[in-house]
Order: C-alpha cells, then structure tokens, then sequence
C-alpha cells in the first residue's frame, strides 16, 4: 500500500531533513543534498542516495537528468493524500468545535 511506504519515509529525521531542504529549493544534486545532510550528520554520500531512493519508491521524490546530473524534486501529493485520509477526517469535528466554542464565548461578552 502507498501509504506505507509514505509513513516509512516519514519516520526518518534524515528522509524528512531531505524533504525540508527540497521543499526550500527544488532541484538539488545528491552532492548538494549530501552537504545538508552533513551539517546534520557525519552520512556519506551512499547513505544519503539510499534515503533518496527511499523517497523516490514512495512517491515522494522525482528525478530527472539535466545533462550529467541528476536533479532531485518534491512530490507533495503523497504527503497531501495522506493528510486527507487519516488526518483530516480526524480533525473537523475539533476544529468545528473549537470554533462554535469560540462564537459562543464571544457572544457572552
């Protein structure tokens, strides 16, 4: 199932460290992936490439070739779906009641 794989790319500080740093700016290298990571941590470069493929089975990562190199990018849908299937639904009843409370104090006063 998609989802799985979504929650275990999640579940790493690394992988979600990665997803930050694509989410700042799209299109990196492995080599400028690589120097995020090390301000983090001492991982080699062949650490970071497996985290990255990781992410590429969920869906989280594409690639594409720009001549010799290989540019990385986000995916956000899966995060999105994932959002909308187990957190969404889970939330709008708080979040209706918290405002309704809100109304309601605020037509006390």
């Amino acid at each position: 199932m998609q989802d799985d794989l979504v929650f275990k790319a999640l579940a790493d500080p690394t992988r979600r460290l990665l997803l930050d740093a694509l989410y700042a700016h799209d299109g990196r290298t492995l080599g400028e992936l690589e120097r995020v990571v090390a301000d983090d941590t001492d991982m080699t470069r062949f650490g970071v490439s497996k985290h990255l493929g990781v992410l590429e089975e969920a869906g989280l990562v594409t690639t594409r070739k720009d001549g010799r190199r290989k540019l990385h990018f986000l995916n956000p849908v899966p995060i999105r779906l994932v959002h909308d299937r187990w957190i969404d639904k889970y939330t709008e009843h708080h979040v209706l009641a918290l405002t309704d409370l809100k109304r309601a104090l605020e037509d006390e006063t």
